[in-house]
Order: C-alpha cells, then sequence, then structure tokens
C-alpha cells in the first residue's frame, strides 16, 4: 500500500515540476536567443554604417579589415551584400548567400525592412542564426550587411541553465519524496495493523483488537468501529455456543429417554403396533442423526483454520473401514495415492471429509467401483473420491452442497442432507476447494483441492 501511494504522490510532484519548468525552460531558450540576437544585430548595425560612409567614399580596405578581425575574434561570416547579391567586402569565412534565411533577409533588407527576429535556437537544433541589416534606409538601401553565427555557445549556454533549473527542482521535489516516506508509513501504519487484526480475526483470534492510538482521527475512528464490530461478532458466537452447549445437553437426555422408552414398547405391542414401534425406533433414531449434524455443522462456523496432514498416516487408519465398507456392498474398492504426499487440511477434518465421501459413494450411487486418488496441481494437491454409479445432474451437483438438500432417488435412504455441506464448510475453511463433477464415463467425481 505505501508504495501505491508513493507510486501516486511522485508522478504528480514530477507532474507539477513540469508545469512549473516546461515554461522556464522555453524562457530561458527565447532569453538566451533574443540576448545573442540583439548582440549580432548591434554589431551589424555598427557595421552597416562604416558601410555605408566606405561606399560614399569608395574606399572599402578599412571596412575589410575590420570585418576580418571581428571574424577572427567572435568565429562570425560577415559579408558586405549589393543589391545585386554580389559580395561587396567580406570577413573571409564564406556566406552562403542561397541559404534560405540570408536570402530572405537580403529581400528584406533591400526592401528597405529588418528580417524577422522571432526565432528560438533549441539545443539539439544544429543551426546557424542570421542578421541582416540594411545599408541606407528606405528606398535608398544600397547593400545589406549580412552576419552568419554559430550557435555553439547559445545552445550550451541553454543546457547549463537547463541543467541548473532541473537540479533546482529536483531538490525540492526529493525533498517532498524523503517527506512523504515517513508521512506515508505514519498514515499507513493503522491502516496494516487493522488488516494483521483483520486477518487474525478471520483466522479465529477473536480476543485480537486494532490500534486505536496511533494515525489520524479518521483511521482512529475506524479502528474503534472494528473492535465494536469484533466485540459484538464475538458476544453473538459466545451465545451461539452456548445455545449449542445447552441445547446439546438438553435434547440428547430426553431423547434418549424417548428412545429407550420406544424400545422398552416391543414386548408389548403387537401386529400393526409393531411395526408402529419399530417405525417410531427409527424416527428416534434419524432424530439423533439430525442432532449430531446440526452440533457439526453449527460448530463449523469457528472454524477457519489449517494445518499440514501426511496422506499416508490418514489413509492407513482409514482405508481399512473404507475397504470392509465397500466389500460388504459388494463393490471393488480402490486407492491411487503416491506416498509422501502432504496437504494444508482443516484441523482432524480431512478424514471425516473422506469418510463421508466414501460413504456416499458405497451407499448412494449405485455402482460396481470406488477410487481414492490423489495428484499434485502446482501448489495444490487434488483428491478424488469417484465412483461409477448413475451420478447427478448438473443441477444436482450445484444443489447437494446446499444445506439439507437430498436427491429424489435418495429420499428413502437414511441421512440428513447436511454431509455434503459440511464437508464444503470444512474444505473452504482451510483454503481449499470442494466441488462435485461428472465422472468417466460415467458417475460422480468429488474433488477435494488442498494447497500442498
Amino acid at each position: 500500500m505505501l508504495r501505491r501511494l508513493l507510486i501516486l504522490i511522485v508522478p504528480l510532484l514530477v507532474a507539477l515540476v513540469a508545469a512549473l519548468g516546461v515554461p522556464l525552460a522555453f524562457a530561458v531558450v527565447q532569453g538566451e536567443t533574443q540576448q545573442t540576437y540583439l548582440d549580432r544585430l548591434g554589431d551589424a548595425s555598427r557595421f552597416a554604417s562604416l558601410a555605408e560612409n566606405a561606399l560614399a567614399s569608395t574606399r572599402l580596405t578599412a571596412l575589410k579589415e575590420e570585418l576580418k578581425r571581428y571574424s577572427d575574434l567572435y568565429g562570425v561570416a560577415v559579408a558586405l551584400v549589393g543589391t545585386d547579391n554580389r559580395v561587396i567586402a567580406g570577413s573571409g569565412l564564406p556566406v552562403d548567400l542561397d541559404q534560405p534565411d540570408v536570402a530572405t533577409g537580403l529581400k528584406a533588407a533591400f526592401g528597405g525592412f529588418r528580417g524577422d527576429t522571432d526565432q528560438a535556437v533549441w539545443p539539439w537544433e544544429d543551426v546557424q542564426l542570421v542578421v541582416v541589416e540594411p545599408v541606407g534606409r528606405d528606398s535608398e538601401v544600397v547593400a545589406a550587411v549580412v552576419t552568419v553565427s554559430p550557435t555553439d555557445r547559445l545552445r550550451g549556454s541553454v543546457l547549463r541553465q537547463w541543467g541548473l533549473l532541473g537540479l533546482i527542482g529536483l531538490i525540492p521535489m526529493m525533498g517532498v519524496v524523503l517527506v512523504a516516506w515517513p508521512m506515508s508509513r505514519w498514515v499507513l501504519r493503522p491502516v496494516r495493523r487493522l488488516d494483521e487484526a483483520t486477518a487474525a480475526v478471520a483466522g479465529g483470534r477473536l480476543d485480537t483488537r486494532a490500534d486505536e492510538v496511533g494515525g489520524p482521527p479518521e483511521l482512529r475512528r475506524l479502528a474503534r468501529s472494528f473492535n465494536t464490530m469484533v466485540d459484538v461478532v464475538s458476544r453473538a458466537l459466545r451465545r451461539q455456543r452456548a445455545f449449542v452447549s445447552d441445547a446439546s445437553h438438553q435434547l440428547r437426555n430426553p431423547l434418549a429417554s424417548l428412545r429407550l422408552a420406544v424400545d422398552n414398547l416391543a414386548p408389548h405391542v403387537s401386529g400393526e403396533g409393531l411395526e408402529a414401534q419399530r417405525i417410531a425406533v427409527d424416527e428416534a433414531e434419524e432424530m439423533g442423526r439430525v442432532l449430531d449434524s446440526l452440533l457439526a455443522a453449527t460448530r463449523l462456523d469457528s472454524a477457519s483454520a489449517a494445518e499440514p496432514v501426511e496422506l499416508d498416516a490418514l489413509l492407513a487408519t482409514h482405508v481399512p473401514a473404507w475397504r470392509a465398507l465397500a466389500e460388504q456392498a459388494d463393490m471393488s474398492f480402490t486407492v491411487d495415492v503416491p506416498t509422501g504426499m502432504a496437504v494444508q487440511a482443516p484441523p482432524g477434518g480431512l478424514g471425516s471429509v473422506l469418510d463421508e465421501l466414501v460413504g456416499n459413494a458405497v451407499k448412494l450411487s449405485g455402482g460396481t467401483a470406488v477410487t481414492v486418488a490423489a495428484f499434485p496441481a502446482g501448489p495444490w494437491v487434488e483428491l478424488h473420491v469417484t465412483d461409477d454409479g448413475g451420478g447427478l445432474s448438473a443441477d444436482e451437483r450445484t444443489e447437494a452442497v446446499r444445506r439439507f438438500w437430498r436427491s429424489t432417488k435418495h429420499q428413502n435412504l437414511a441421512g440428513t442432507g447436511l454431509g455434503l455441506s459440511i464437508c464444503a464448510e470444512l474444505v473452504t475453511s482451510a483454503g481449499g476447494e470442494f466441488r462435485l463433477d461428472e465422472a468417466t464415463p460415467q458417475g460422480l467425481d468429488a474433488v477435494v483441492r488442498l494447497r500442498a
């Protein structure tokens, strides 16, 4: 979360610095270019004044020497060009009169105007700065002075000022980032602790509380609300467990007495009364099973942990009973589980889950074979309990994991409709996945997917 917050803050800072820096960078380019242009324009105006006097007296020697000294000193090419586009005097460095900027400037100068002064030389542009100054005014223009300046120094100066601007902008931005780091940690510390407390509560540690002291006021209020919510949930669960304990105690004794009384009626009834007595016994047994299943389902609400379980040890204690159950139903039984596999399973619950799945496959499938298999699937281990019976339709497979659902073809068989829903909740509480698939070529495939 801290990284995401900084990722949000830093681009905003960069955008702010850019919004301020780009206009400043453009102003630096304009200012440096304008300053260099004005310097060259002043020199060209002086040469134009000298050239006007020299042309009037036809004495060009001093002008040529002046142009040469200027060119040697500054590296700027200078030429006096007549109205016939002929170079009258030069500094020694060549001036290309066909260059577009030079040609445009001469055309404007011979018309009595000064060329365009709105120029901007960017650091990446290797161009020359051209200044053309007319000699004479208006219709009396007799020549023009052309200066062609390299822009290496100009572009270097712009780059140096840009670097200085970047450094000036980088220092406060780094300062803001350095301040934002501890500030963000301070703001997000209660969020991190609240997240840790939430994970602990989800793991069943209902005595965990969030920090109500540190952080901004809004997060302290959130922590107090979270703690209040945990208190309410804890009280509700305590009441629920107390109810389960009381119900277990209060219902089991009367149910046991009722079953004993019904059993004792057997010697005293005959005919239709005996049949009614037998039905009453079956109903009492069914009530006992329903009570046990309801109590087991209620206890699941507090189970949300997982522990490593060795499949070898678990199968060693359960396979003999599964095999005997299958033989009793005249079905073949196969185990295909590699040795050395371990999974993160609900504490003490994986054996019960597999017992339920194997028992369902034997009692309810109507098939001839049951297989228990397991194989790794990346970070997961998949356990499959497969039969070759009639199976369930897609809608029935969806409904089968809901409490109290029973297939229409199994209504006359003993059961509560809670077994698969309890299996699904146990597996899910351990961070796994439970589903019912269609087996190939027929039958039902109960899949338990747990982390290795």
